[in-house]
């Protein structure tokens, strides 16, 4: 049994130890906002963050999770009660399709809590990992903006347009992923990674 602390709740898991984080979430809890994209930790549609970190969870194992704060995108908010993130991407219609959007926010989550003002570069940047196919870009650029100045609360003023003149300063896909441990070079869930979709 390994204990797993999703969205402030302990879960005891009867899991392999080698198993991917994404499908602990998706078929042992139902928290299903993390989509199976690549399953290579290239397209970012799995993340979630650990200990406020995004995360690839298609590739973390849940060896390397107890102890740490785990944060799916069900944990932000409800549909009932939609956190300043959900608001903003709800607001702007930043979605098509929708897929990708889940690690979007979470992403963007993670930017506005260690940076509130950040600039139109600096989330350009941050966001560059997670990747989108439908095109609505610009408008998750605005649904960012829109919940910087949520998170902010009234009368703030984030002050996310201006580009940064020294440029982003951020991490990378290579160096937020820390819980990751060594599981990038793992080649034991080839055989997982063809699960498809459910």
């Amino acid at each position: 049994m390994i204990e797993l602390q999703v969205n402030g709740r302990s879960h005891s898991v009867s899991a392999d130890p080698d198993t991917p984080l994404l499908y602990v979430l998706r078929d042992d809890l139902q928290l299903n906002a993390a989509k199976f994209g690549c399953g290579l930790g290239q397209c970012g549609s799995c993340t979630v963050l650990v200990d406020g970190a995004p995360t690839l969870s298609c590739l973390t194992p849940i060896m390397l999770l107890e102890g740490r704060q785990i944060t799916t995108l069900e944990g932000l908010g409800s549909l009932e009660d939609p956190g300043p993130m959900q608001r903003a991407f709800i607001e702007e219609q930043a979605a098509q399709c929708g897929y990708c959007i889940p690690g979007m926010m979470l992403r963007a989550q993670a930017l506005l809590e260690r940076n509130p003002h950040a600039s139109d570069a600096e989330i350009r940047a941050y966001l560059e990992p997670n990747l989108c196919r439908c095109g609505t870009h610009m408008r998750i650029l605005q649904a960012v903006r829109r919940a910087a100045t949520l998170m902010a609360g009234p009368g703030s003023s984030p002050g996310t347009h201006a580009p940064s003149a020294a440029g982003p300063q951020l991490e990378t896909a290579d160096t937020d992923t820390e819980a990751q441990g060594d599981s990038r070079s793992r080649p034991a869930h080839s055989e997982r990674r063809e699960r498809p979709e459910r």
